[in-house]
């Protein structure tokens, strides 16, 4: 069953359930993702198929597009839900030793580039012509099972991080707490967040970014220059353009929270080949260190699936040093040139790419490239390495179907 037919079953059971009732999930062995969690009420299915139709919308001039935009749509970075094919290019000045100068002036507008124009822009963001300007690209995440990186208590996060700050090899892994720039969401059922507070970041590549509205909200502005309630102004650019075609704030609060509630609501896919020898392996080689296999989640979570469970996300939320060659030299919030967020390993199975830029093509040369110098991670490489074959071959299988 393919996810068109998988959602007109949805919508089937959403035309002929009683009230409130449960959605009952396929039986057939079909393998859908990018759909509903289980247990959804018809009230969510509405919720998520009209989030994920906003989700795919393409954006115009005549609907604010631009001045700069990297994309037209957010599905176009992340198809389905998952991981790519869109893709944002990033730069940074360094110095002679490879790391980040103290001195970014050569790149006015910031570190991403912004290649399209609209509504009258004519000068595109672009690496300068600078040989100490490094140039890297970072490719879409997944955003599926994104609710429950919501719903993870704060509690959890700052435990994990004081449990590894107490072990004897090179792990430590660091709560990046960030600084919400946003405006007030007019909706306060996901938290009353005001300019200027300080939180726990746990969504983009480096954590940068901590509640769904306003990851939804920065991508709509950042990736394709439209304003929102949360990010109401244009950014800055080149031509000076403090609007585009559509006059003042793009789109509504509605709309973005639309968007929202639907990476909320968006499940961890089914995980099938999952074997217990698979699972001590990863623990034997201390990849559940950092990609930890669940996280408890607050009692008061809006979303009740999602409250009081051991969500499965496979990862820390916490960032960690991953050393020199897979460091992009860029800065974030509390996090280093060299730190990223522990990937949640979720949907891994539908991936064909790995890391963040997309630069390993299978799981075993992800693990391999762990090993970057400095990284925190070079020990349970180490490990890894050590494996007999059939062992490597057990674990990779193990991740493969996470």
């Amino acid at each position: 069953m393919n996810r068109a037919a998988f959602l007109g079953l949805l919508l089937l059971a959403h035309c002929s359930s009683p009230p409130e009732t449960e959605v009952p999930r396929p039986s057939d062995g079909a393998d859908p993702f990018d759909i509903p969690i289980d247990t959804a009420t018809k009230q969510q299915v509405t919720q998520f198929l009209k989030g994920d139709n906003f989700f795919d919308v393409p954006f115009r001039e005549p609907d604010g597009l631009g001045p700069l935009y990297i994309r037209i749509a957010c599905s176009s970075c992340h198809t389905e839900a998952s991981k790519g094919p869109g893709l944002v290019q990033k730069m940074v000045v360094l110095n002679a030793d490879g790391t980040p100068s103290g001195d970014q002036s050569t790149l006015p507008f910031g570190h991403t580039v912004r290649p399209q124009v609209a509504a009258g822009a004519t000068t595109p963001i672009l690496p300068p012509g600078d040989p100490a300007v490094k140039t890297t690209i970072r490719v879409g995440p997944s955003v599926l099972g994104r609710g429950y990186l919501e719903a993870v208590d704060d509690s959890e996060i700052e435990r994990v991080a004081e449990e590894q700050a107490n072990r004897t090899d090179a792990i430590a892994g660091h709560v990046n707490r960030v600084v919400y720039t946003s405006e007030a969401n007019p909706d306060s059922t996901f938290g009353a967040h005001a300019n200027g507070d300080l939180l726990i970041g746990r969504f983009g590549l480096k954590a940068r970014i901590a509640t769904l509205d306003d990851f939804t909200a920065d991508a709509l502005q950042g990736d394709m220059g439209i304003t929102n309630p949360l990010r109401p102004t244009e950014l800055p650019n080149p031509d000076g353009l403090t609007d585009d075609a559509k006059p003042g704030v793009d789109v509504d609060a509605d709309f973005l929270n639309d968007i929202a509630n639907y990476l909320r609501l968006i499940a961890i896919p089914a995980r099938r080949g999952l074997t217990d020898e698979g699972r001590q392996l990863f623990e034997r080689v201390t990849c559940g260190v950092c990609h930890a296999p669940s996280l408890r989640t607050r009692a008061d979570y809006p979303i009740a699936q999602l409250r009081s469970i051991d969500a499965p996300i496979y990862s820390d939320l916490l960032l960690h040093d991953m050393g020199v060659q897979l460091s992009d030299g860029i800065a974030d919030g509390q996090a280093n040139w060299r730190q990223w967020k522990t990937t949640p390993l979720i949907g891994l199975r539908f991936a064909r790419s790995y890391l963040h830029d997309g630069r390993a093509g299978s799981i075993e040369e992800a693990i391999r490239m762990h090993a970057s110098s400095g990284s925190e991670a070079g020990g349970a490489v180490r490990l890894f390495n050590a494996l007999s074959d059939s062992e490597r071959q057990t674990l990779i299988d193990f991740v493969s179907a996470l």
